[in-house]
C-alpha cells in the first residue's frame, strides 16, 4: 500500500475512531487527533526525503480499480507538482491540532471536522483519479461552513458562514461542470489524470472544447481560490473562523484550485489557455493591488490577515499566467511558501484573540513587551510576509516575476510595487501598532506561550519558511522536472495546433 494512502489515511481513520470516543473524554480526544496528525505529518516529510527528482513517472503509486465502465479508481501519486504541497498540508494540519486547544465547547465534533478536512484535502492533492480528486476536496470543504457558523466569531459570523457558503458552493459547482464536460469531450472513457493527458497528446480536444470547458475550470477554481473579483468570501470568512480552520482553509484547501489548473487545465487545454492568460495576468492585479488597498484600510488584524492572503493568490495567478518554467515553478513554490505563512499568521492571531480578547489593532500595542515569544513570531511572520529574503516567500515572488517579466512587463512592474511597497506599508504598520509602542493596562497581566508544546506549531512552521527561504533547491529541484512537462504541453507545437483546429473548422478564428 501506498504511503500516501497512510498520509491521508490516519486522520480520516482518526475522526471515524473518535466517533465511538464519549465526548467527555476531552483528553483522549484530543490526544488521538493531533496523533493522527503527527503521524501523517511524519509520513510525509519521509515520503518527501525518498522522493527523487526527474523519475519518470509517478512515485509511490497505487492504483485500484473501481467502477471499471466510467473509468474510476482509486490511483494516488506524487510527482514535483504535489509532493511540496502533501508535506505542507500534513504539517499545516498537525499546527492546526496543536493550536485548537482554544476550542471550549463542542470538541469531540470539532476535531472530527478537523480531522476530515485534513484528510479529505491531503487526499485530493494526493489523488491522480478526477472523481475522487474532486470529491475529496468536497470532503474537505463541507466542514468549513460548519466550523465557521458553530465555533466562530464576531457578530458578523453567521453572515460570513451565509456567504462562504454561496461563493464556494457555486465554484465548486463550476468546477465540477468543467470535469465532467472534460470527461465528456476527451473521448478517453476515463477519469484517470495521467491516461487523459497521454490521450490528449495523441487525440487533442478541439479548440471551440477548450473554449467551452476551460472557463469553467478557470472561474470554478478561481472562486475556490478568491481570485478577484470573486474574493470577498476570505477576508470575512477567515476573519470569523475559529484560528485552527482558518489555518487549514487558508494554508492548504485553497490551494486546491491552483493545484486544478495547473495539474489538469494547462496540459489539456493548452490553446484554450493561450487564449485567457493575458487576462488572467491583468485580472491577478486586483488580487495584487485592489485587494492590497484594502487591507491597508483594516483595523482588525485577522481582517488585514485574510486581505493579504488573497493578496498573495495574485502572484500564484501571474506565474500560471507566464505558461513557462520558471514562473510555473515559482507559482508550485509560493503556494506551499504560502501555506506555512498563512497557517502561521492565523494561528499567532488566535492566540492573540484568546489573550486579550480583541483583534481590534487600536486597542492592542506594546504586546511583545510581555508576549516576546508571539511577538517575535509575528514580527517575523510579518516579514515574510512582505517578501523578505531568506523567506520560502521571497524566492517565490522573485521567480515569478522573472517567469512572468518576459511575458507581461508592465504586470509585473505594477505587481512588484503593490508587494513591496502596499505589503510593507500594511504589515509594518502592524507590527508597529500591536507590537511597539505602551502596553495598556488591562494586558500587564498577558502570559506568553512559555512551554516548548505550546510554541511547537509556530516554531514548526517558521522552521519550514526559514528553510525553504534558505535552500529553495530542496522544493525547486523537485518542482523543475515536472513543471517543465506541464509547460510543454501547455505551449504545443504549431503542428499539434493546426490538429485541433482541424478537428473543429468552425471554431474561434482566432485560432
Amino acid at each position: 500500500m501506498s504511503i500516501l494512502t497512510y498520509i491521508f489515511g490516519w486522520p480520516l481513520v482518526a475522526a471515524l475512531a473518535l466517533v465511538f470516543v464519549p465526548g467527555n473524554y476531552r483528553v483522549v480526544v484530543r490526544a488521538v487527533a493531533v496523533l493522527a496528525t503527527l503521524i501523517s505529518a511524519a509520513l510525509a516529510v519521509k515520503m518527501f526525503c525518498q522522493f527523487v527528482p526527474g523519475a519518470n513517472g509517478y512515485q509511490f503509486e497505487q492504483q485500484i480499480p473501481w467502477v471499471d465502465s466510467l473509468g474510476i479508481s482509486y490511483h494516488v501519486g506524487v510527482d514535483g507538482l504535489n509532493v511540496g504541497l502533501i508535506l505542507m498540508g500534513a504539517i499545516v494540519a498537525f499546527a492546526a491540532a496543536c493550536c485548537s486547544w482554544e476550542i471550549q465547547t463542542r470538541e469531540k465534533e470539532f476535531y472530527i471536522l478537523l480531522l476530515l478536512m485534513s484528510g479529505g484535502i491531503l487526499g485530493a492533492f494526493a489523488s491522480l483519479d478526477l472523481f475522487f480528486f474532486y470529491f475529496l476536496h468536497e470532503l474537505a470543504l463541507v466542514p468549513t461552513f460548519i466550523m465557521i457558523g458553530v465555533w466562530g466569531r464576531g457578530e458578523r459570523r453567521n453572515y460570513a458562514t451565509f456567504q462562504i457558503t454561496i461563493y464556494l458552493s457555486i465554484g465548486a459547482l463550476l468546477a465540477l461542470i468543467g470535469l465532467i464536460a472534460l470527461y465528456l469531450q476527451s473521448g478517453a472513457n476515463t477519469f484517470d489524470i495521467p491516461a487523459l493527458i497521454e490521450h490528449a497528446k495523441t487525440n487533442p480536444m478541439t479548440v471551440h472544447a477548450q473554449n467551452f470547458i476551460f472557463p469553467l475550470l478557470l472561474f470554478g477554481f478561481g472562486i475556490l481560490v478568491s481570485l478577484w473579483p470573486f474574493h470577498s468570501w476570505a477576508p470575512l470568512g477567515y476573519g470569523s473562523a475559529p484560528s485552527p480552520t482558518a489555518m487549514i482553509h487558508a494554508g492548504i484547501l485553497k490551494k486546491f484550485g491552483l493545484y486544478g489548473l495547473i495539474r489538469i487545465a494547462l496540459p489539456l487545454m493548452p490553446q484554450a489557455a493561450h487564449h485567457w492568460m493575458n487576462f488572467v495576468a491583468w485580472l491577478c492585479l486586483g488580487n495584487i493591488l485592489y485587494v492590497g488597498w484594502v487591507a491597508m484600510r483594516q483595523r482588525d488584524l485577522n481582517l488585514l490577515i485574510g486581505n493579504s492572503s488573497v493578496a498573495h493568490m495574485g502572484f500564484i495567478f501571474l506565474g500560471i499566467a507566464s505558461l513557462n518554467l520558471i514562473g510555473v515553478t515559482g507559482a508550485v513554490f509560493i503556494m506551499v511558501a504560502h501555506g506555512f505563512l498563512a497557517a502561521l499568521t492565523f494561528a499567532l492571531s488566535g492566540y492573540i484573540y484568546q489573550k486579550t480578547g480583541t483583534l481590534q489593532m487600536s486597542e492592542l500595542g506594546g504586546l511583545c513587551r510581555k508576549l516576546r515569544f508571539i511577538g517575535t513570531a509575528l514580527l517575523m511572520a510579518a516579514m515574510a510576509g512582505c517578501g523578505l529574503p531568506g523567506f520560502a516567500n521571497f524566492v517565490g515572488e522573485v521567480t515569478v516575476f522573472f517567469g512572468a517579466w518576459k511575458e507581461f512587463p508592465v504586470v509585473v512592474v505594477l505587481a512588484v510595487w503593490g508587494g513591496l511597497v502596499i505589503g510593507g506599508i500594511y504589515m509594518t504598520r502592524a507590527v508597529r501598532t500591536i507590537l511597539h509602542g505602551p502596553l495598556p493596562a488591562k494586558f500587564s497581566n498577558l502570559a506568553d506561550a512559555t512551554n516548548s508544546w505550546r510554541r511547537l506549531p509556530y516554531a514548526l512552521l517558521l522552521a519550514a519558511l526559514f528553510v525553504f527561504g534558505c535552500f529553495p533547491r530542496l522544493l525547486t529541484s523537485q518542482i523543475e522536472p515536472d513543471a517543465g512537462k506541464i509547460v510543454s504541453m501547455a505551449n504545443p507545437l504549431p503542428s499539434m495546433t493546426a490538429l485541433s483546429e482541424a478537428q473543429n473548422p468552425k471554431s474561434d478564428t482566432r485560432n
